[in-house]
C-alpha cells in the first residue's frame, strides 16, 4: 500500500510531513485563486485583431437561428410580437456580455469565463465552470455538424442518410439510427483546419461571415418590396385555429416572455471571443469591443428578419422549420431561395468553426493550470496553437454527432452557458467590490457586518466591505434560484394575476433589490481598467436573475444528464486536478515545501 501511495504521489511529496486534513486546509485548496503574470507571457500566437474578433463573435452566434428561429417563435410562440421578443433577449445577452467585456479587459487570458472565476472565486468553481464549458462547447460543435449534415442530405433528397440506414444501423434510445460517418469526418477536418493556425482558421471564419451577413441584408432588403403592415393587425377570424387571439401580441404577454426566453439561446455564442485572450493583439481592447459590437450585428440581424417576415407572411402561415425557402416558394422568388441556401450553409460552416474554436482554448486553460491532462495544453512549435487539445476536441465532437441522438442533449448546452453567464456577472460583482489594502486591520464581527450593510462611511474597500459584498453575491444567488423557481413552477398562476404568487414574488424580488442596495452602499476598489460594466452592481445583479430564470425553465431530465457529466469532472478533479494544480505546486514552493491540503 505505501508502495502504490509513493508512486502516486511521487518520492520527494513522501518525504515531507503531512498535516491531519481539515477544514480550513481543504477550503484553502479549494478557494485558492489564481495570480496572473501581468507582462506578455502567452505561448499561443497574437495574430487576432478586432475585426476577427467581431466577426467570430458573429460568426458563432449567427448561425442557422437566423433562419429559422424567427419563423418558428413567431408561428407557436409570440406572433408578430416576435420582434419585441428578440429585443428583450438582446437586452439581456447585452448585460452578460458586458460582464464579459469587463474581464476581458481585467483577464486577457485563454479560457474564458474559467479563467474569470479561476482568479476571482477560486480553483474548485473555476474547474466547474470550465468543464461546463466543455460541455457548452463539445455538444454545441456536435449540434452544428449534425445540422450541417441534415442541411446537405436534404438537399440531395436524404440519399446519405438512406444509406447510412442500410449499411450502418443503430439502435437504442439514446443514440442515433444510423452510424454519421460523414458527420465524424467533417468534424475531423474541421479540427485539422483549426490546429493549423488562429489566423488561418480566422480567415475562413471571417468569409463564412460576411457572406452570410451579406445574405441576410439581402433577404431583409428584398423583403421591404412586399411588406404590408396589416399582416400585424389580422383579426382572430383570419387566423387559423390554435394561433393565439391574431393581432400584434397574439399569445399575449406570456408569449412574449416565453419567445424572449427561445430567443435568448439565439445570441449564445459571443462568448467565444472572450477564449481568444491571448490570441488576440490587444486584447484589453479588441475584447470589449468584439462583444458588443457582435451583439449589436446579431440583434439587428434577427430583428430585420423577423420583422421582415412576419410583414411578408401571416405569422400562422409560416415555416417553423424553414420560414425563407417557404416564403420563397409562395412568393416564386427561386433565385433568393437558392442565395439563402448558400447563406445557410455559410453560416453553419461559420457556426461551426465559432463552436469549434473556443473548445480547445479552454482545454489548454486547464490543463496549463494542471486541472486536466498535462499533454492537452502542448503547443505546436511551428502553428503556435493548442495542437492535441484541438485534434482531441475533434475527434469526441466527431463521435458525439456520428452516433448520439443530439435533440436529448442539446439543452445540456443551455445549462453550461447560463451558469458561466451568472458566474461571470457574480465575479465582476465580487472583484468591482475587492479590498485594495493588504495589509488593513478591520475587526470582522457581526456588529461591524451589519452596521456596514447601510452605511456609506467607508470611502476605501478594505477586507470587511469585500467580505461582506462576497457575502451578499452568495445570498443574491440563493433567492435569485427561490425567485426564479416560483416563477417557473407556477408561471401559469402568474400569467392570471393570483394575488398570493404575485405578494410573494413581489416580497422576494424586494428582497434582492434590498441586496443590491445594500453592495451599492460598499466602496469601490481603485483599480483602473480599459473597460467597466456601467450601473455596477444593477446591471450584473439582473443579468444573474434572468440567467438563473432561464435555467430553472431547463426540462428535469436534462439536469440530471448535466449532474452525470458534472459527477464524471469531480472524479477528473479530485483523483487528478486538486494534485496537480499549478496554483498548489506554486504555494507549495512559496510555503518552502510546506503542503497546503492532505
Amino acid at each position: 500500500m505505501m508502495d502504490e501511495l509513493t508512486k502516486f504521489l511521487g518520492e520527494e511529496n513522501m518525504n515531507l510531513r503531512l498535516p491531519k486534513p481539515s477544514w480550513s486546509s481543504a477550503k484553502k485548496s479549494l478557494t485558492r485563486r489564481k495570480h496572473l503574470v501581468l507582462e506578455d507571457d502567452s505561448r499561443l500566437a497574437r495574430v487576432l485583431s478586432t475585426l476577427d474578433l467581431t466577426l467570430l463573435g458573429v460568426g458563432s452566434t449567427l448561425g442557422v437561428g437566423v433562419y429559422v428561429l424567427a419563423g418558428d417563435v413567431a408561428k407557436n410562440t409570440a406572433g408578430p410580437a416576435v420582434t419585441i421578443s428578440f429585443f428583450i433577449a438582446a437586452v439581456a445577452s447585452v448585460l452578460a456580455g458586458l460582464c464579459y467585456a469587463e474581464f476581458g479587459a481585467r483577464v486577457p487570458k485563454a479560457g474564458s469565463a474559467y479563467v474569470y472565476s479561476y482568479v476571482c472565486i477560486g480553483e474548485f468553481f473555476a474547474f466547474v465552470i470550465g468543464w461546463n464549458l466543455i460541455l457548452e462547447y463539445l455538444i454545441g460543435s456536435a449540434t452544428v455538424t449534425k445540422a450541417i449534415f441534415l442541411y446537405i442530405d436534404k438537399l440531395a433528397n436524404n440519399t446519405m442518410m438512406n444509406y447510412f440506414k442500410e449499411t450502418m444501423p443503430m439502435g437504442g434510445d439514446q443514440i442515433s439510427s444510423y452510424c454519421d460517418i460523414f458527420s465524424l469526418g467533417l468534424s475531423l477536418i474541421f479540427s485539422v483546419a483549426l490546429a493549423f493556425g488562429a489566423k488561418e482558421s480566422s480567415w475562413m471564419n471571417n468569409i463564412f461571415t460576411i457572406i452570410n451577413i451579406a445574405v441576410v441584408l439581402i433577404v431583409i432588403i428584398s423583403g421591404f418590396w412586399k411588406v404590408q403592415a396589416s399582416n400585424w393587425t389580422l383579426p382572430k377570424d383570419k387566423i387559423s385555429p390554435g394561433h393565439g387571439k391574431g393581432g400584434f401580441a397574439p399569445y399575449g404577454v406570456e408569449g412574449i416572455i416565453k419567445g424572449a426566453a427561445r430567443c435568448f439561446f439565439g445570441f449564445i455564442g459571443f462568448d467565444c471571443i472572450a477564449t481568444a485572450g491571448e490570441e488576440a493583439k490587444n486584447p484589453k481592447k479588441s475584447i470589449p469591443i468584439g462583444v458588443i459590437v457582435s451583439l449589436l450585428v446579431v440583434f439587428l440581424a434577427y430583428f430585420g428578419m423577423s420583422t421582415v417576415l412576419t410583414m411578408m407572411l401571416p405569422y400562422d402561415k409560416q415555416d417553423e422549420n424553414a420560414p425563407l425557402p417557404h416564403l420563397y416558394d409562395i412568393l416564386g422568388w427561386t433565385v433568393i431561395k437558392y442565395i439563402v441556401s448558400i447563406g445557410a450553409m455559410c453560416g453553419l460552416f461559420a457556426s461551426l468553426l465559432g463552436a469549434m474554436f473556443p473548445l480547445p482554448r479552454i482545454i489548454y486553460a486547464m490543463a496549463a493550470d494542471g486541472l486536466l491532462f498535462q499533454f492537452l495544453a502542448n503547443i505546436h512549435p511551428k502553428f503556435r496553437t493548442p495542437f492535441m487539445g484541438t485534434l482531441v476536441s475533434g475527434v469526441f465532437t466527431g463521435v458525439l454527432a456520428c452516433l448520439m441522438d443530439l435533440d436529448k442533449l442539446v439543452e445540456m448546452m443551455s445549462i453550461g452557458t447560463l451558469l458561466a453567464y451568472s458566474m461571470v456577472a457574480a465575479c465582476v460583482l465580487v472583484l468591482r467590490f475587492e479590498t485594495d489594502e493588504k495589509n488593513e486591520k478591520v475587526q470582522k464581527n457581526c456588529r461591524n457586518y451589519v452596521k456596514q450593510m447601510f452605511s456609506t462611511n467607508t470611502k476605501i474597500a478594505n477586507s470587511l466591505t469585500s467580505s461582506l459584498v462576497s457575502f451578499l453575491v452568495f445570498v443574491y444567488f440563493v433567492f435569485s434560484f427561490v425567485v426564479s423557481w416560483l416563477l417557473t413552477i407556477y408561471d401559469k398562476e402568474l400569467y392570471r394575476g393570483e394575488t398570493w404568487l404575485i405578494l410573494t414574488a413581489a416580497a422576494l424580488l424586494l428582497v434582492l433589490f434590498i441586496i443590491l442596495l445594500c453592495i451599492s452602499f460598499q466602496p469601490t476598489s481603485q483599480v483602473k481598467l480599459s473597460f467597466t460594466v456601467p450601473g455596477v452592481p444593477w446591471v450584473p445583479g439582473i443579468s444573474i436573475l434572468v440567467n438563473i430564470y432561464l435555467m430553472t425553465n431547463i426540462k428535469i431530465d436534462t439536469w440530471v444528464k448535466f449532474s452525470i457529466w458534472l459527477l464524471i469532472g469531480l472524479v477528473i478533479y479530485f483523483s487528478y486536478g486538486i494534485w496537480h494544480s499549478t496554483e498548489r505546486k506554486s504555494k507549495r514552493t512559496e510555503e518552502g515545501q510546506k503542503s497546503d491540503f492532505y
